[in-house]
């Protein structure tokens, strides 16, 4: 198999496959292809926003420890092969390759989620590349996510949820959280983030009692007293600056180090300096990311009310530090892109919609007639308007965003790289 016959493999697959459940289907699939969740021991991440970030977090802390850590998330980014990682290596073509052949030969006709068919790549891979533990990021929701088939994970992290995939989830808060705590499992343990409201709290905590699993609690750590950019925070008695922007990125760091010193009871040596590198160096891709230069550009992938909140608190730092905002825009139907776009454009001095990124993202003209009320507005490629964008900001002390759509910073990414 090729890689053009593995990636026409892989995409033969739709985003969801079948209605589900349960995880039978996932189950099955597992128990075609030989079961390697069992022999791999697992950090298990769920969550609506935060996820990324606190993965990468735990898993770089644990690669500079010395341990061979697998990473898998979604979606990708740049290409395929970037949410199959070990350290810091996407899967080879060749691995991928005879990995989708073994798994082609073994599927038959059931109707899998291309989610499930990456999942069991990544899982043959990381066995067979020998990983001492893989950090697993789920899909949506948790308790019928094909990924919550593994066994009882060394430790559960739960990041921030808020209103994300209602369709799928439920409602309200309380609802997608009962789909979140799902991956809470008996004989376990779970580090739920200190940014969750108290309802979230509740049903976490009474999760784990019911299941039997510890609930490890965060240490508080103080505010610092500017914030900043970069948001600089005390933790056991230790400054620390993330290399992410954004106030939210604390929680996702002091989530990651609670899990990191748990996993030191499981018997991994993670150091304390390897904890502080990760949280100062660890950077994600469009997840409030901060490229400098001249101008400086932010792209973010947030495209849910919580995830353009913590990107607007950014924005509305830099405008009291005087800096113009340009913002370039675009979003997917499925999505409440209305308020989205209400709230970015309410911070931009100049807002550019644009579209065609993504099959069904959301006409440029509706992005700009939403934004109309706040701020001047302009649409376009996505090409033609990141160009303005930046010159504005090049011209006006300003700064230029990319955001609304992770298709929409995946394409600006991969074509500015």
């Amino acid at each position: 198999m090729n890689i053009e016959e593995c990636m026409s493999f892989i995409n033969s697959y739709t985003k969801s496959g079948g209605r589900i459940t349960d995880l039978s289907r996932a189950a099955d699939l597992m128990e075609r292809i030989g079961d390697p969740q069992k022999r791999l021991r697992f950090v298990h991440i769920a969550g609506t926003n935060g996820k990324g970030s606190t993965l990468e977090y735990i898993a770089n802390a644990l690669q500079l420890s010395g341990y061979k850590t697998g990473k898998f998330t979604s979606p990708f980014i740049l290409r395929y092969n970037d949410r199959i990682r070990i350290n810091d290596d996407e899967i080879d073509e060749e691995s991928l390759c005879s990995i989708a052949e073994f798994v082609k030969e073994r599927v038959g006709d059931m109707a899998y989620s291309q989610f499930e068919i990456t999942m069991a790549i990544a899982l043959l891979w990381y066995e067979r590349e020998k990983c001492d533990i893989v950090v697993l990021e789920t899909g949506i929701g948790g308790l019928l996510d094909c990924t919550n088939v593994i066994p009882p994970p060394l430790i559960s992290v739960i990041t921030s949820i808020s209103l994300d995939h209602t369709a799928l989830l439920g409602e309200t808060v309380e609802e997608i959280a009962v789909h979140k705590a799902g991956i809470i499992k008996s004989g376990s343990a779970v580090v739920l983030s200190e940014d969750n409201p108290d309802s979230v709290r509740e049903i976490v905590r009474n999760t784990a009692e019911k299941v039997g699993a510890e609930l490890i609690p965060c240490e508080p750590c103080p505010p610092d007293a500017d914030g900043g950019l970069f948001s600089p925070f005390m933790y056991r008695g230790i400054k620390l600056t993330p290399a992410m922007a954004g106030i939210h990125q604390k929680y996702n760091a002091q989530t990651a180090i609670t899990a990191c010193i748990y996993l030191r009871s499981k018997g991994f040596e993670i150091s304390d300096s390897a904890i502080i590198k990760s949280v100062e160096t660890t950077q994600v891709r469009a997840r409030v990311q901060y490229i400098d230069g001249e101008p400086p550009v932010i792209v973010d992938g947030g495209h849910n009310p919580a995830g353009v909140a913590m990107l607007s608190l950014m924005l509305m730092y830099l405008s009291t530090r005087g800096k113009k905002i340009y913002t370039v825009m675009g979003m997917v139907d499925s999505k409440d892109y209305i308020e989205c776009v209400k709230k970015i454009s309410s911070l931009s001095d100049k807002l550019f919609a644009v579209d065609g990124f993504a099959p069904n993202a959301v006409p440029s003209e509706t992005i700009a007639d939403i934004a109309s009320f706040r701020t001047e507005v302009e649409a376009g490629t996505l090409e033609e308007c990141a160009e303005k964008a930046k010159a504005l900001a090049l011209e006006n002390n300003g700064i230029a965003v990319i955001c609304g759509s992770l298709y929409l910073a995946s394409q600006y990414l991969n074509e500015n790289r």
